[in-house]
């Protein structure tokens, strides 16, 4: 019995290192003059494949994703307008630069360095004030008849053609968090 308990002890102790994966920490969306800011920050763990990959000189392209879900009409407009894709998104790049031992993250063209990999997770799909929808989408509209969902994905189509096949039903490279409601209030 004692060695089924310690047995049971390290299956659980062991359980983070297994944990890879994505997870939303925040998620909220304040409605300013018909339009959604939406403020999101994920806890990002990378697989060892994914790190090795990563210290490889291979940049990991993420996605963060947004989507309307109410109010309806508005939500099945947009969805028809964009052929179903998500209403917004936005590309973050994480990579690592070996002769400096430095991670830069890039949003667009604006890019940031980081002394150390926790640091450079933590600003992947960390946002603040994104403006989500075209000025007046939602006006006349309250706060609370709105409702969003964020998602933080790695983008396995920005890698180079043969990590892509590798990638292709391998779960060390099926990074990403789950649709997450975003918590909306209303602005000035």
């Amino acid at each position: 019995m004692r060695n089924v308990s310690l047995l049971g002890w390290l299956a659980c102790a062991a359980l983070p290192a297994w944990s890879d994966g994505i997870s939303a920490s925040r998620s909220e969306a304040e409605l300013v003059d018909g339009q959604l800011s939406v403020s999101t920050r994920f806890n990002v763990k990378l697989s060892n494949t994914l790190y090795q990959t990563l210290t490889q000189g291979i940049p990991l392209s993420f996605r963060l994703e947004f989507e309307l879900t109410r109010p309806r009409a508005t939500a099945y407009y947009l969805s028809v307008k964009e052929w179903f894709d998500p209403h917004a998104s936005m590309a973050f790049k994480l990579s690592y630069q070996p002769l400096t031992n430095r991670y830069r993250v890039t949003i667009g063209s604006l890019s940031t360095y980081y002394q150390s990999l926790d640091k450079a997770l933590a600003a992947l799909g960390a946002i603040q004030g994104w403006r989500v929808l075209e000025p007046g989408t939602l006006s006349g509209v309250s706060a609370d008849k709105v409702a969003g969902r964020v998602k933080l994905e790695l983008d396995i189509g920005e890698l180079p053609k043969p990590f892509q096949l590798n990638a292709l039903g391998s779960p060390d490279w099926g990074l990403a968090s789950s649709w997450t409601n975003l918590d909306v209030k209303g602005g000035g």
